[in-house]
């Protein structure tokens, strides 16, 4: 097991001795064995364990047993107390998806803070197994039925070429100790409920299951990769990334077929999942939006505009035009000059005796009107903002400057021209946008 270990190790990490690890180690027997084959394989590593304090002694009593592990093995020892019950009561979230929350962020504080390379955690063929049965069981796509992957940015599973029963045996062999966390003999969790009712029935009808079921996921995988390139290319051609969101074109999606299973695989990993409202989205009017968890989509005439969810500022700031520069929420320099200089959509020349209210920026509300520049006339922002075919987002995130109640600016588009420079002006204001 030892050089099986070491050889799959070597795939990922050509030289391992150079390499700095952190071991994920909760005391059971996995990671024990995790830890045992890193020691015998003479790699640079770290215990790092999780105390979530929902076990009380026994908590504890597993703590001070990794803590051990780590002293016997001559290994530095990381230790996180966390209050999950608190954290659960805060985020509405299950105990294990709050622990897991936890756990990895962490381990990504200790990532930063120390010269690890990447979180080994002992997952092996049994999980990827129990957690493939789990997302079937909650209805999933590819990326699901793919299972526990092998690796990301943050971390390495190099058990998972390993079974349950071979982690046991090692251990026996080897006389180890590890401790058993009570909690995975009790069937109300739904992983516990597979682990110990369904997968021994399944292994019992076939007794090569678990294997035919590895040869299932590196097949998976290997179509997830295919796919993953195809996919690439074909956001490539729909996807326009503008100002920190993306725009598709509409037309070019629904020739996609079929069409829900390409939404799934393009907007999956955006959080949505409700796909029957996404596609009503292509026929819904102007200003219709969808929300994930993390993002959201947007119709905007022919064109879906895809953004992260962020807090819409609707804030007034009220600046002293004295001030000099400008910080929030848009960055700009105020001063006098003697004369017009450069021009640009970054640069706006005011008469100085127009301003006789303090100014304001803040964002468009219904009625906001102003005289455009040039135009002659009075106008609605709401039309200018059409005219100018102004998606959605665009006209959430444009900045106007006031002066009392007077706009003053539709900053770095349109000036107004109550306060344009003239023959007859004595001061002239600059007021530059920076950045």
């Amino acid at each position: 097991m030892i050089k099986q270990f070491q050889a799959h190790i070597a795939e990922s990490f050509p030289d391992p001795s150079k390499t700095k690890f952190l071991v994920a180690c909760s005391g059971g027997v996995d990671s024990v064995v995790l830890s045992h084959l890193c020691s015998r394989s003479g790699y640079n590593f770290a215990l790092a364990h999780c105390n979530f304090q929902l076990r009380g002694e026994e908590s504890d009593q597993d703590a001070h047993f990794v803590e051990d592990l780590a002293k016997q093995l001559d290994v530095p020892f990381h230790l996180k107390h966390f209050d999950t019950r608190k954290y659960v009561e805060e985020t509405k979230q299950s105990v294990q998806i709050a622990a897991r929350a936890l756990r990895y962020s962490w381990f990504e504080e200790l990532i930063e803070s120390e010269p690890y390379t990447r979180v080994l955690t002992a997952h092996h063929a049994d999980d990827a197994l129990e957690t493939f049965i789990i997302n079937l069981s909650r209805s999933t796509g590819l990326a699901g039925l793919t299972g526990i992957p092998a690796q990301t940015d943050l971390v390495y599973r190099p058990l998972l070429i390993f079974s349950r029963n071979d982690i046991e045996a090692f251990a026996r062999d080897e006389k180890l100790q590890w401790r058993e966390d009570s909690s995975n003999r009790e069937s109300v969790y739904l992983r516990n409920k597979i682990r110990h009712e369904l997968v021994p029935v399944l292994k019992e009808l076939h007794p090569t299951f678990l294997q035919n079921f590895k040869k299932t996921q590196s097949n998976l995988q290997a179509m997830k990769a295919i796919l993953k390139v195809e996919l690439e290319q074909i956001r490539k051609e729909l996807f326009r990334e503008t100002d920190g969101y993306l725009s598709i074109t509409i037309e070019s999606l629904r020739k996609l077929q079929p069409l829900e299973a390409y939404l799934y695989a393009l907007l999956s990993d955006y959080g949505f999942t409700d796909w029957d409202s996404i596609a009503d989205l292509l026929n819904a009017p102007s200003g219709k939006q969808i929300s994930s968890s993390s993002h959201r989509l947007v119709k905007d005439r022919d064109d879906l505009l895809l953004s992260r969810c962020e807090t819409i500022d609707d804030q007034t700031y009220f600046i002293n035009p004295q001030a000099g520069e400008v910080i929030k929420p848009v960055s700009m320099i105020i001063d006098e000059v003697p004369s017009i200089g450069s021009l640009s959509d970054k640069i706006l020349y005011v008469d100085k005796e127009t301003l006789n209210h303090r100014l304001a920026i803040r964002k468009w509300r219904k009625g906001d009107y102003f005289y455009p520049l040039g135009l002659g006339g009075k106008k609605l922002v709401s039309k200018y903002f059409k005219d100018q075919k102004m998606n959605a987002l665009e006209k959430e995130r444009q900045w106007l400057l006031f002066s009392g109640d007077r706009l003053l600016w539709v900053i770095g588009r349109r000036a107004d021209e109550r306060f344009k420079v003239g023959q007859k002006t004595k001061e002239i204001i600059r007021i530059k946008l920076l950045g």
